[in-house]
This record gives C-alpha cells, sequence and structure tokens, in this order.
C-alpha cells in the first residue's frame, strides 16, 4: 500500500499533527500488520514522532531548534533558508511506525508531526505500509 498526502502548513516554521491524516489513509487501504514508512521529500521540512498532548512540547521544540540553529547566522547558502536545510539535517525526513490490524501503534501520548522550517508551503508526505507475510 502507498499513499501521498498533501500538508498545507499556515506559517514559516511550525509542526503540523498529521497522525490522522496517516491513519484515515491507512484505514482506507489495509487492515494488516507491519509496518507504516513515513516520509516527506522535502529538505527543508521534517518529520518526527513526539507528545501530541500538550501544545507546550511543540513550542519548547520549536524553540530549542531556533536557539541551536538561529534564523540568521553567517550561513554560506545564502537563499535565506539555510536554517531550514539544518534543522530538516537534524530532525530528519521519515520515521517508521508499526501498523498493527490496521491500526498506527504509537503511545499514548505520542503524534507523528510535519515539521515546517521554510514554509507556509503545500508539503507531501509519502507513506508506504510494508506488510507482514
Amino acid at each position: 500500500m502507498q499513499a501521498k498526502l498533501r500538508v498545507a502548513t499556515q506559517r514559516q516554521t511550525e509542526m503540523v499533527d498529521i497522525t490522522r491524516q496517516i491513519q484515515e489513509a491507512l484505514a482506507g487501504r489495509t487492515s494488516g500488520t507491519g509496518v507504516c514508512h513515513v516520509y516527506v521529500p522535502h529538505t527543508t521540512a521534517g518529520v518526527t514522532i513526539n507528545e501530541a498532548a500538550d501544545p507546550d512540547v511543540v513550542i519548547d521544540l520549536l524553540t530549542a531548534l531556533d536557539r541551536l540553529v538561529p534564523r540568521t547566522a553567517a550561513y554560506r547558502h545564502a537563499e535565506g533558508n539555510a536554517d531550514a536545510h539544518i534543522k530538516t539535517a537534524l530532525v530528519g525526513t521519515s520515521a517508521h511506525v508499526p501498523v498493527d490490524n490496521g491500526r498506527l501503534v504509537l503511545g499514548t501520548w505520542q503524534g507523528i508531526f510535519l515539521c515546517e522550517f521554510d514554509g507556509p508551503r503545500v508539503r507531501e508526505v509519502w507513506l508506504r505500509m510494508l506488510a507482514e507475510h
């Protein structure tokens, strides 16, 4: 099973909880067990799994990334989004989530987030279900 989501981000930097959209895509296509590979084909956006219950966690994560990699610094990449590339490299562009009976296996507080670092844009999120045989 393979699917593609399109996610419209609203801000330059944000984390969008895409757990529900991924689960809906799986529900319509599989009832099996395996692993869902989540991939973002962008150099200025990533994907991560983190707490989805408390919005302060997202604020803390974005604040920490901004401290580590400030928007403006002496970057050689002169297009104005060098920080976005570095943040994406730190966060990563893929995640693997177990699937059991067609449902994502996530912890009580976990969610899957698209991490936007150079928005707003429309981003693609590719899903591939690798089923057990």
